[in-house]
């Protein structure tokens, strides 16, 4: 099928991408007072999401015929995983303490409930969502959406064989999965920018972020030094060539575990995306306690970084805004349902006192998983980076589980 975009060009659109993020860079750092008083209001990492969007919206990119998310997903994020997990304290994330876990899980049952609340509210405006049954029955479709809320791609395929989805339905939860799920994401963004004072508001115990924070500052105040070539060639070197052997692992793994262990694809073991998240983690966890790590006074998370941004640059692409007015009644259910996962989730937070990071990260490990979960984390610290890869990474194994779960109480509402 012929894109009717402006742009059809991967290499053009990159250029576009690439321009966007140096001009919210260039003015969020500048002394001129529209400036200053603009991104007191709009964080500059929101931005870096939100602008992207407007292209493929307005028609200039389409996101649908364009590879730049796959080869950011499939290149960028790995070695900006193994970069930022490079230097992590482990010990010092164990330290946070059960809070993020317990967060992580709370979003979780959000979802489960949230789900059969959302069809359930939504029948008393349009009853004709329940009360039917067959392929392309509503409460079918939203299983999958469960299984991407709470896992990944993998647990929605899974999802999508279990309760035989058909195609139709199948299809309309897809958009209201990447809509709804990029604009909590945009939320998320802008309340990770107010972090301090919705922490000093709710009087959440912030004391083991805060030391982790300033561990890892005090290391680069002592240890950091400007960059040469040779720095620059071994960070790339590490983050693209751990990368490389983890595609190379999971192109095996994958397979592997479909063909002579079909069972595991509830775990997501036949899913080589998975096995890639998996593999850079733990290389990368590994390589922490090393003399690698030192890379980090080099810059290593700075260029990390960089790639991430480049990766929330094209996930922004993949969000039309108007795609809410196609379908508004299935849109609804997903905004309801996600507002049952947020409002569970802020209720725990003030009930344990846990920080806001807590609850955006264990949110985001739920509903976007590995490949944006650490941006999420990031936008609070870079250091903090890690904690949203491994929460991602519970996600994928509780997804089938959960979702189908989520699946039986939604039948039990549609009947």
């Amino acid at each position: 099928m012929t894109s009717t975009a402006l742009v059809t060009n991967d290499a053009t659109a990159l250029g576009i991408l690439a321009i966007i993020l140096g001009f919210v860079f260039y003015t969020s750092s500048s002394s001129h007072p529209f400036w200053q008083k603009f991104y007191r209001f709009i964080p500059a990492f929101l931005l870096c999401y939100f602008l992207p969007s407007l292209l493929n919206t307005f028609g200039v990119i389409d996101a649908n015929t364009s590879q730049l998310y796959f080869v950011a997903s499939r290149y960028l994020l790995p070695a900006c995983l193994v970069l930022l997990i490079l230097s992590v304290d482990f010990k010092a994330i164990l330290s946070l303490g059960p809070k993020a876990l317990i967060m992580f899980l709370t979003g979780t049952v959000g979802i489960v409930i949230g789900g059969p609340i959302a069809l359930f509210l939504v029948s008393i405006i349009e009853p004709s969502l329940i009360g039917v049954d067959g392929p392309d029955a509503v409460w079918r479709g939203m299983t999958t959406l469960a299984g991407s809320w709470i896992g990944g791609g993998a647990n929605q395929a899974a999802m999508k064989e279990i309760y035989g989805v058909g195609g139709n339905i199948f299809s309309v939860m897809v958009t209201v999965d990447v809509i709804v799920a990029n604009i909590w994401m945009a939320v998320l963004l802008f309340m990770a920018s107010k972090a301090k004072e919705i922490d000093a508001r709710t009087g959440a115990d912030t004391t083991a972020l805060e030391a982790l924070k300033d561990k890892v500052e005090k290391y680069h105040a002592e240890n950091a030094r400007i960059p040469n070539l040779r720095d620059l060639m071994l960070i790339v070197a590490v983050g693209f060539g751990v990368t490389g052997i983890a595609h190379m692992a999971a192109d095996f793994l994958g397979p592997f575990f479909e063909v002579n262990y079909p069972w595991t694809e509830d775990y997501s073991l036949t899913s080589k995306f998975f096995w890639l998240v998996v593999i850079v983690t733990t290389i990368g966890l590994a390589m922490s306690f090393g003399p690698v790590r030192h890379l980090e006074a080099a810059g290593a998370s700075r260029v990390a970084s960089a790639f991430l941004y480049v990766l929330v640059a094209t996930i922004g692409l993949h969000m039309d805004v108007s795609k809410v007015l196609d379908t508004p009644l299935y849109f609804l259910i997903g905004f309801v349902w996600m507002l049952v996962h947020a409002g569970f989730m802020l209720l725990v937070a003030k009930l344990i006192k846990a920080p806001l990071f807590y609850m955006a990260v264990g949110s985001q490990a739920n509903v976007g998983g590995a490949a944006s979960a650490p941006i999420v984390a990031a936008a609070f610290h870079p250091a903090l980076a890690p904690v949203g890869v491994l929460l991602a990474v519970l996600g994928y194994a509780l997804g089938t589980y959960m979702a189908w779960l989520c699946g039986q109480l939604l039948q039990a509402v549609a009947a």
